[in-house]
């Protein structure tokens, strides 16, 4: 079985970060869901203690034979 993998990254927004658009993150997961995409992991980057940069997901689904 072989893979493929995307990256999705989804910006925080505010003054010090944090803020993510939740319709904006859910309406691109369904469509990858759709597309054969399954989640994989999730994590944050940083741009200081406690504010969130940037939400990374990354997905993964089989190639095709």
């Amino acid at each position: 079985m072989k893979w493929e993998y995307k990256t999705l990254k989804q910006p925080a927004t505010g003054l010090f970060g944090g803020e993510i658009d939740g319709a904006n993150l859910e309406i691109s997961m369904n469509a990858l869901g759709a597309e054969g995409w399954e989640l994989v992991t999730s994590f944050v980057t940083a741009q200081g203690v406690g504010f969130t940069r940037d939400v990374i997901l990354i997905f993964k689904r089989e190639v095709p034979k």
